[in-house]
């Protein structure tokens, strides 16, 4: 038996639905859709977060604060992780190596402690983490945010 003779799993394979197209199919006159109303005509569609009628969950939910919408959220790696990524660290590399999601602004903490001189690119650097890069003979970076 080859590949292309092997048949499909028992009841895997269903035929098409032929909707409107008589009493005999079971889905003739209204084509399933029932009497009158939106759903019963052409070129209705629902409104995303439309609940029917009942009050959507978005109006439910109390909202509370002030969501700054130009904030700027950073990826935070420290201090303590860079010493096992080479002598030269990058976004790039940080991405590449699944510690932080690519195209975001990474910030460097300064938890854990650095041996070795290590060359550090970011976008921001806490001040903790700077003094520790550069006590260890490093060089840190700031790329425009």
């Amino acid at each position: 038996m080859k590949l292309h003779e092997l048949p499909p799993a028992p009841g895997s394979k269903h035929s098409r639905k032929r909707v409107g197209r008589g009493p005999g199919s079971g889905l003739g006159k209204t084509a399933g859709k029932g009497h009158k109303g939106g759903q019963s005509r052409s070129g209705y569609s629902l409104r995303p977060g439309f609940e029917g009628g009942q009050m959507p969950l978005v109006r439910r939910v109390p909202k509370r604060g002030f969501n700054n919408e130009f904030r700027v959220e950073y990826a935070v790696i420290n201090v303590g992780v860079l010493a096992a990524l080479g002598k030269a660290v990058t976004p790039e590399l940080l991405a590449e190596r699944g510690l932080v999601h690519p195209g975001k602004k990474v910030k460097v903490l300064g938890d854990g402690e650095l041996q070795v001189a290590v060359t550090v690119t970011a976008h921001k650097f806490s001040k903790s983490a700077r003094t520790k890069i550069e006590a260890a003979g490093g060089r840190c970076e700031e790329l425009a945010s």
